[in-house]
This record gives C-alpha cells, structure tokens and sequence, in this order.
C-alpha cells in the first residue's frame, strides 16, 4: 500500500485524504452494514469525526488505519442503535406488507454475504480489512488499535465459523 503524507490540521490534505479514501472506508462499512444508505450515513460520520480530530491525528501511524478504526466504531455504534430500535420499528410495522426486494439488495445476498452477517462485528471487520481490502494482520491491529493476535484469533474464528456454515 503506497504510504502517502499528510501534514495533521491541514484543509487541503484533509480534503485530499478524503478523495483518496472515501471510496475504500464506503466499502468497508457496507461490507460491515450490509445498507448501502447506512454505510454512507456512516462514512458521513466517519469523516466528520475525522475532521474533528484532525488537527490531534498523530503521523505516527497511517492515516487510513486511523479512518478504518473509526468507521469501524461508527458501524459498531450503528448497529447498536439498529438493535435499540428494532423492537420500536417491528411494532410499528406490524400488520404492514414487506416491501419487494429491489435488484441491488438481491445482489448483496450471496451466501457468503449472509455468513459474513451472522458474524460478530469484529470478526467482521477483521475479515473486511484483510480479505476485501487486502490489509496485513499489522495494518488491521493498527486500524483497530488491537495486537495482532487478536487480529489473528479473531480471522481464525471468523474462517471457522464460514466454513461451518458454507463447507470448505
């Protein structure tokens, strides 16, 4: 991966930053969200909190770990909340007919993408970075601000819960 540098608390590396990722972090969390709409609310979030911290990101570590660990924690909060409001949603929507699936979201309903949900969110998200994004187990404990042994028990356990579910 092509380390590229970027001066903290500045506008146009911010706005560069942005470009360059913007399109790797959607990926990550739709691969996490699995909603399109959700994973862009989402990287909205993850790059306004970026913003907010930019002048405080330190170089020491690269810039897109950082921008991963938080869209990662931006998802885990969404889900949270998803699962708070899931009692109130199904209540109002009782009685109501489901809506016909649109082509998009029959798409992303592989079964491998329906695993990939049963997993839990950090196994996923390790699973995401390393075999979407192609980030080593250093990079992903880097982005998570985690040891790399955890990254490891954490896609050992994600592989081998796919493969319960999917056979070898």
């Amino acid at each position: 991966m092509a380390q590229e540098r970027y001066e903290p608390g500045s506008e146009a590396d911010f706005e560069r930053l942005y470009r360059n990722t913007y399109h790797r972090i959607l990926g990550t969390l739709i691969a996490l969200l699995r909603d399109r709409d959700t994973a862009e609310d989402c990287a909205q979030e993850t790059f306004e909190r970026a913003y907010r911290n930019w002048r405080t990101w330190r170089p020491d570590a690269p810039v897109e770990a950082w921008l991963q660990r938080i869209a990662i924690n931006v998802a885990i909060s969404d889900r949270r909340h998803q699962r708070l409001r899931q009692a109130g949603e199904m209540i109002r929507r009782l009685g109501r007919p489901a809506p016909g699936p649109d082509a998009s979201t029959l798409a992303e309903r592989s079964d491998l993408i329906q695993a990939i949900k049963k997993l839990p969110t950090k196994q996923a998200a390790a699973l995401v970075l390393r075999h979407y994004h192609g980030y080593t187990n250093r990079e992903i404990a880097s982005a998570l601000g985690v040891p790399e042994q955890t990254v490891a028990s954490r896609l050992a356990a994600a592989r081998k819960q796919l493969q319960a579910v999917l056979g070898r």
